[in-house]
């Protein structure tokens, strides 16, 4: 063999050599890859929590139960608002099973925050909130929060009142806060002509939003910024049928790796006592 024969065998050992280590650390991370992702939904199964309902009142109207893990841990929507959602088709992120005639379960809920969400036949939706934080870095409220002075829960409705908007039906739901910042779950419903006419005729629009006032300066300031988590579109004579109102007791439920289990009393739609749309 020639010494130029004997260069060009060394040079193809060497290369392969470096080809060999270059495969196995490819391989090493796909390998480590792949077990990170099992790991990853390992951990998922281990933590994943059970959440049980125990609905009492006239549960034959129970027609569905959902929840919505609506918000991050900074407040943000996990998922964008979708303009063409239906009243009727909530877009919920875990269903319940019909687990005995008053009981709904959900298995494998990942921890967190949630909102749960009744239909009751008839048109009727039931559903709960968390005032989520509207400006970054503020912590939840959660929905049993009130506002105890009410000199401040009476100026910011008159402001509210008082403030135009697109829609002709502006509503304060609920309030909640202190003395420096406080949150409303606010209904804002337009039934008069809209520019969805040509669409949709006779098209009416409904929102619900988290808005904040804030303390500044000795007065009460409305933050530009809203958190929009629902927005409707339908023929208004078909809105005006519904009824969605609002529980606090449906909201800011808090699920783990422990079973939780939370009793539920229907209420009794027609005395208007919760805050919502009813039928008009």
């Amino acid at each position: 063999m020639n010494r130029n024969m004997c260069r060009l065998a060394a040079g193809n050992r060497c290369g392969g050599g470096q080809g060999g280590i270059a495969a196995g650390l490819r391989l090493g991370w796909i390998c480590g890859g792949v077990l990170w992702c099992f790991l990853v939904l390992h951990a998922e199964r281990i933590f994943a929590g059970k959440l049980t309902l125990e609905i009492s009142g006239p549960v034959e109207e129970v027609e569905f139960v959902g929840a919505f893990q609506r918000w991050d841990e900074d407040g943000n929507l996990r998922r964008p608002v979708n303009p063409k959602a239906k009243i009727d088709v909530p877009e919920v992120d875990a269903v319940a099973k019909r687990a005995g005639s008053n009981v709904w379960v959900f298995e494998n809920l990942p921890p967190g925050r949630y909102e749960l969400l009744i239909m009751l036949r008839g048109k009727k939706r039931i559903e709960g909130w968390t005032y989520a934080p509207v400006l970054e870095f503020d912590p939840f409220l959660p929905p049993t929060a009130k506002v105890e002075d009410e000199d401040d829960r009476a100026w910011i409705e008159k402001d509210i009142h008082n403030s135009r908007h697109y829609e002709n039906k502006v509503i304060p739901l609920a309030m909640g806060g202190d003395d420096k910042v406080v949150r409303v779950l606010m209904m804002l419903l337009r039934d008069l002509p809209t520019s969805y006419e040509g669409e949709m005729p006779g098209a009416a629009t409904l929102r619900f939003e988290i808005w904040q006032y804030t303390w500044r300066y000795g007065g009460w300031v409305k933050e530009r910024r809203t958190r929009v988590f629902h927005r409707i579109i339908m023929p208004r004579d078909q809105l005006r049928q519904w009824t969605w109102v609002w529980d606090a007791r449906l909201g800011d439920v808090r699920v783990g790796n422990t079973p939780v289990t939370l009793k539920y009393v229907l209420p009794d739609l027609t005395t208007r006592t919760l805050p919502g749309l009813y039928p008009y």
